[in-house]
């Protein structure tokens, strides 16, 4: 009996890891329309698989934290709307989401920097301000 639980954790995990990795492709633009070229984004048996994904645990923290492309659940989300399927296929479609991608990338790059360049410079002053002697915690 422990076989086959053990056996079977290993298939939930490799269920879990297969998933995983496909909900991440979904953040690749070009893999979008690759799949709405080859006539995936058609076919109903797909588009099911796709709302599986969909109402599963993704957007839960638990299992969110595990996605390095963030960016897949959004474009799970829009791949419930045919609209948005029928428009990957588009080349020039693809070509504007990858160009906001990027810029999207960009702009949380260039603030997180900045963040961080604040952030080590209140650290140098709290030890320029400590080292004259200034604010140091009295002793009690």
């Amino acid at each position: 009996m422990a076989a086959k639980g053990g056996s079977e954790i290993d298939q939930q995990k490799l269920q879990f890891q297969v998933e995983l990795e496909f909900v991440q492709c979904l953040a690749n633009p070009n893999y979008l329309n690759f799949l709405a070229q080859r006539g995936y984004l058609k076919d109903q048996v797909f588009i099911n698989y796709l709302k599986y994904l969909l109402g599963l645990y993704w957007k839960e923290p638990e299992y969110a934290r595990y996605l390095k492309y963030p960016m897949c659940l959004y474009f799970l989300d829009l791949l419930q709307y045919e609209h948005f399927r029928r428009e990957v296929v588009s080349a020039q479609c693809i070509q504007f989401i990858d160009y906001q991608q990027i810029l999207l990338w960009q702009h949380y790059t260039r603030r997180r920097t900045r963040l961080l360049q604040r952030q080590a410079e209140q650290v140098q002053n709290q030890t320029v301000t400590n080292t004259n002697g200034q604010g140091q915690p009295q002793k009690t």
